[in-house]
């Protein structure tokens, strides 16, 4: 099992506890608004915002965090994350925001302590860069429809 440490914000609503897994097979644990004032922010259609969770993190090297959209907010309210998934690197340690975009048609609040994403760890494999000769493949070029449909 990875340790991800956390750290409050000052002002941050302690009460609201660190991201949790839902059930026992969740992947993702919920993250939620965590606003210094307590208050609501309200989304019109096609907007984005930065939703503060009022905690940075610590991830230990050979990791990542992905933040990922919440499928009831997005089936319910068109909720989603223009990132998907946003990625935190191991040697970040600045606060933690949600970007969240209104992709409905209404106007969606968001109120403190609402859950906004989901937080999926993930193993991290960097690779060496070079050039040279490519190798073949029965594929070659072909891009984009060019397996057919079906």
């Amino acid at each position: 099992m990875v340790t991800i440490r956390f750290d409050w914000l000052d002002g941050a609503d302690r009460s609201l506890g660190l991201p949790h897994y839902a059930t026992q097979g969740a992947a993702g644990a919920d993250l939620r608004a965590n606003f210094d004032d307590r208050g609501a922010v309200v989304l019109a259609p096609g907007a984005r915002m930065l939703i503060p969770t009022g905690l940075r993190l610590s991830i230990p090297d050979g990791y990542e965090v992905q933040l990922r959209p919440r499928s009831g907010l997005a089936l319910k309210h068109g909720l989603t994350l223009p990132n998907a998934p946003g990625t935190i690197d191991s040697d970040y340690r600045g606060p933690l925001g949600v970007i969240v975009q209104n992709g409905g048609d209404a106007p969606v609040t968001i109120a403190h302590g609402d859950r906004i994403a989901q937080m999926v760890v993930a193993p991290v494999v960097q690779a060496a860069f070079e050039t040279g000769p490519l190798d073949e493949t029965t594929r070659g070029a072909g891009g984009f429809g060019s397996t057919g449909q079906g």
